[in-house]
This record gives C-alpha cells, structure tokens and sequence, in this order.
C-alpha cells in the first residue's frame, strides 16, 4: 500500500503525561522475507500485520498486498505463507465497484470461524485513464469496506451495506489531493462494543485526522458509527448510491497520523496505541511512537518508539533501507484477536530495502517489546 499518506499537520496542545514506558529489547527475528518465502511477485508486506485464533486454534495473520494471502501456523512467531489467494483485487477501472486495490486491514472474530473484515480500498484514477492531474498522489481515492469470511478467513466475500467510511463525494471530485478514509488501526473490544481507528485527509466541514469507529457486531457492516464530539452517531455512505451529506466525525488527538494499532494492558487496564510519524511539532524524530490512555478519546502525548526512517521520507535520501507497517501483538494474549497484551508484548513492523530511490525486498519482523507503568499514577 502506497504510504505517501500525509495528513495535514498542526501544533496540539499536550495531552497529559503518558505514565507508562514501551521499549524494544533483543533483535530483530524474521517471519517472512519476500525475496524466499513468497508464492508470487506481488507477495510482499504492504500492510499492518492483524491476526486472530482460527476455530482450530491456529494463527491466520493478514500482512501482504492487495492479492490478500494470508500467513497460518501454529502461533504468531511460526507463520507460513499460504498460496490460496483469501481476497483478490481485480484493478477495475469503475470506482462504484470498490475493486481496484484492496486490502484486507482488520479482522474480528469471536469463534474463528466467521470473520469480519475491514478493508482499505485505493482506487488510482491514473491507472485507469479517468484523473485530470498528473500526480499519482493526487488521482488516490481511498475507501473503507465490509467484507466478510465464514470459513475461518479462507475467502471474503463483501457485506452489504459495502461501505464503511467515505468521503461524501466520488473519486473525480476534488482531485489534485489524496481523499476519503484509509488504513484502519485493527479492531479492539472495550465491553459490549468493537472499536477501529480510521484516518482521513478531510474536505470541507470533515478535519484530517483519525476518527474513533465503534460497532456492536463487526459482521454487522451497518453498525459502524464514529464519534462526533459527544456519540457515536456518524454514518457513512456510499456516494454512488447516496448524495446525503454526513455530520463530521471528531478527529482524536494526537494522531495526524494512521493509527497503526491499539491493545489493552490487561494487567494495568492501559490502552496502548502505536503509530508511524514524519517530523512534526509533536513528533521531532522520524519512526514509529506510542500514545497510551485510560479511555479512548483521551490521549496522552506521542513518545518515541524506535527511531528509524520511513516511507514518509524521500526514498532517494534514506539509505539502505526504512521501517514500516509497525503492530503489536502478544503471543500470549487470551484474546481470539490479539486485542490485548500480557507479558510477552512483540513490536512486528516491515524493513524494507531500498536502492536507486527504489523499494525492494521486504521483511516482515519481530521483536520484543518491555512495558513499565508506572502503578502511582493508575
């Protein structure tokens, strides 16, 4: 997935402390290396990693392209690609198709079984002869879908409403920019409810930023609602069947960022958000941070995770390589979906090789991570 995603940027104001400290430790451990481990060309990591517990207990993790193969195996760290392809992309040139590019970015389970999926959708006006700019960036629309599986995430199939997050117009309005809603954190449980980060570049009335989505059954796709300030009461619609115009939904500070992914502290109660940042007033270090919070609008400010150089920056200046794609998850987690962590937290996250300004082979890696709250400030 193309990661030239920039949000406009702006000072915030300073959230409270963070009371908890994330750390790597140890090295790196490959999972998966595209250059030996792939079935096909187009088999690299180009997403956050997201994974769940299959009926039969084994893992299935989705972290490659928009030909979704996912990774099985018998726990998080022993994953093989599997060369049956769980949801293609077809690169139809109609936008009201929603089957350009599309990416399977989240998944929900509560039996292994049937699984709910949220997907990130780009369609590249350029590539089909229908953007009247030159820039690539700016002939991108991106849309959120519904899909679903009910074999365990062998295959998807899409869900009606299709349409989870969009901008309220169609693909040839407003080029020039990238628009609508890409790149969903995966999706967490809090009680009753499931929750997904979704990011946008905004439009007139709709600020850019990350918007909170909340749904009682993920396998419902017209129960998503995302937070206006006060409830969760914004609904999107498809603007090729609708013309209606929704309420803006409430950005969340301090992500200008996509939301690469949230988990719960089990033993401390702590949400933990993880993001990949440009230099901004907020993030002075390229790389990846972490946020974390007691509730879900109220954040506290970004603090580095691991420096590196990312795709936000010019290919052309980085070096030899740059990181990318970073997601939590515990082997440990008593979670289906890995929603939570309990003492064996992992940092996985791609490296990627770059030459001649150019992306090449990637890995996809993991390494520990150390978590210390500080328990006078529960």
């Amino acid at each position: 997935m193309l990661l030239a995603l920039i949000l406009a940027l702006a000072a915030l104001p300073a959230p409270a402390h963070a009371d908890a400290t994330l750390a790597p430790t140890g090295d790196n451990t490959i999972l998966y290396d595209s250059q030996r481990n792939a079935c096909a060309p187009i088999d690299v990591p180009d997403i956050n990693p997201r994974a769940y517990r299959d009926a039969s207990g084994r893992v299935v993790m989705f972290a490659m392209h928009f030909q979704n193969r996912p990774l099985r195996g018998p726990d998080l760290t022993h994953l093989k690609l599997d060369c049956k392809i769980a949801l293609a992309s077809a690169l139809d040139p109609n936008p009201a198709h929603y089957d350009d590019r599309r990416y399977i970015a989240a998944t929900w389970t509560t039996n292994g079984r049937d699984v709910a999926a949220l997907v990130h959708e780009e369609y590249h006006a350029d590539t089909h002869k229908t953007c009247s700019v030159t820039d690539s960036l700016g002939c991108w629309f991106n849309t959120v879908l519904a899909f679903h599986s009910a074999d365990g995430g062998a295959s998807f199939t899409p869900s009606m409403p299709l349409v989870v997050a969009s901008a309220p117009f169609r693909q040839d309005v407003e080029q020039g920019r990238h628009r609508g809603f890409f790149n969903p954190s995966n999706m967490f449980a809090d009680g009753h409810y499931v929750y997904a980060f979704i990011s946008t570049t905004g439009w007139a009335g709709q600020s850019p930023g990350n918007c909170l989505f909340r749904s009682t059954d993920p396998l419902d796709a017209g129960a998503w609602r995302a937070w206006d300030g006060k409830s969760f009461s914004v609904r999107f619609e498809n603007p090729y069947l609708s013309r209606t115009k929704p309420s803006a939904c409430q950005t969340i500070e301090p992500f200008l960022f996509p939301v690469a992914a949230v988990v719960r502290d089990i033993r401390h109660k702590l949400w933990i958000a993880v993001f990949q940042s440009a230099v901004t007033a907020t993030t002075p270090v390229e790389g990846f941070y972490y946020a974390t919070a007691r509730d879900l609008t109220h954040w506290s400010a970004p603090r580095l995770l691991m420096a590196g150089r990312t795709a936000y920056s010019d290919l052309c200046k980085v070096g030899s390589s740059i990181i990318n794609y970073p997601s939590i998850l515990d082997p440990t987690s008593p979670s289906r979906n890995f929603d939570t962590i309990a003492g064996r937290p992992l940092l996985f996250f791609d490296i990627i090789a770059v030459e001649g300004c150019q992306t090449g082979r990637r890995l996809l890696v993991y390494r520990p991570l150390k978590l210390d709250v500080d328990e006078a400030r529960r």
